[in-house]
């Protein structure tokens, strides 16, 4: 691939879609989504500090015991609460969402005096793997104010349903501020592009190739990527347009290291198109953080029509948003047009 940032690469897919149906196979079982929570389950002190710093911990599941466990092990550069004094006396709190009720919260000890605590405790919940599947972990950090007037640290929050469950190894976390969502949705960023359907015969009769539409998807960068570690992520986009998930169909971007804000002005094209297609594929493109060992998935769209079915077979991936079905349906009516986009990155 020779794509730079400021450069269009555009990157020819000789695959004619068909009307096949597959499993799409691409790294879904590394999901490992971290956001800011959706509803607040607290009471406390939420104005007078800015979150801020990193905390460390693993999960684990013990089959054995039938015991959820996120070992707790540390946190660095915590925002300061009492600035006379210079002090913080933080400690982490758990709750598994959406039972907010006192019995599903679990904390650590409190450590006096420092903004990079170190802790190495593991809570634990005595629950069955079928019910911890449907809920989400939220763990957040809080000073202790002696009066009972705690004030809050910042926050993640896990959806345990997407984690990946071989992964046991301590991992650090950015703290993000109480509440982040949007629309009641987990904020994952929002991607920049535009889409261009080419109809067939629209090269004109100098083209040597066999003459068929193409679908061109401008990825142009994202906004506000979650940053998984205090280096930022690695980030880089894959591509496939549905129903077709062979490796044909499989394209992707660069990596962009080290930035929440990534741009890639990259251009994906795909041929073999013909103008009743578009009612029946989709464009699927997830964002992921390389590691070395396996691949985080940070958030995706899906372009289409989102009306359940492709070629007359119910499918579970043509689940497009309202804003993802407008963009797409303004393509499908404005020819060799680029319609741009400005999409917030979902869960899918």
């Amino acid at each position: 691939e020779s794509d730079t940032a400021s450069e269009i690469s555009f990157q020819f897919n000789r695959n004619r879609k068909t009307a096949s149906i597959g499993s799409h196979s691409s790294d879904m079982a590394s999901v490992s989504p971290v956001s800011g929570s959706v509803l607040s389950v607290y009471s406390g002190d939420f104005g007078n500090v800015d979150a801020q710093g990193t905390v460390e911990f693993a999960l684990d599941y013990d089959e054995k015991n039938r015991e959820f466990q996120v070992h707790v092990s540390q946190c660095k550069d915590l925002a300061v609460v009492d600035e006379k004094k210079g002090r913080s006396d933080p400690y982490v709190k758990t709750y598994l969402l959406p039972d907010k009720a006192r019995m599903g919260k679990r904390k650590t000890s409190v450590k006096k005096r420092t903004v990079s605590p170190i802790y190495n405790e593991v809570l634990r919940y005595k629950i069955e793997k079928m019910i911890l599947l449907i809920q989400k972990l939220n763990l957040s950090v809080w000073h202790n104010d002696p009066l009972g007037r705690n004030s809050f640290l910042g926050e993640i929050e896990i959806d345990l349903a997407s984690w990946d469950w071989t992964n046991r190894k301590l991992n650090w976390y950015l703290l993000k501020p109480q509440g982040l969502s949007v629309n009641g949705v987990d904020h994952r960023g929002v991607m920049s592009l535009s889409i261009k359907y080419v109809p067939p015969g629209s090269l004109g009769k100098w083209s040597k190739n066999p003459l068929s539409g193409e679908v061109h998807i401008w990825i142009k960068d994202i906004k506000d990527l979650l940053q998984l570690r205090p280096s930022g992520v690695d980030s880089f986009v894959k591509c496939y347009v549905l129903p077709d998930t062979s490796k044909k169909s499989y394209q992707k971007t660069r990596v962009i290291k080290r930035d929440t804000n990534p741009v890639f002005n990259h251009t994906l094209v795909y041929d073999g198109f013909h103008t009743e297609d578009l009612k029946d594929a989709c464009v699927e493109l997830t964002v992921w953080d390389r590691e070395k060992l396996t691949n985080h998935f940070l958030g995706g769209i899906r372009l289409g029509l989102g009306m359940g079915l492709s070629y007359g077979i119910s499918v579970d991936w043509m689940d497009s948003t309202q804003e993802e079905v407008v963009l797409w349906q303004e393509m499908m009516l404005a020819a060799n047009e680029w319609i741009e986009g400005l999409l917030p990155l979902r869960s899918l």
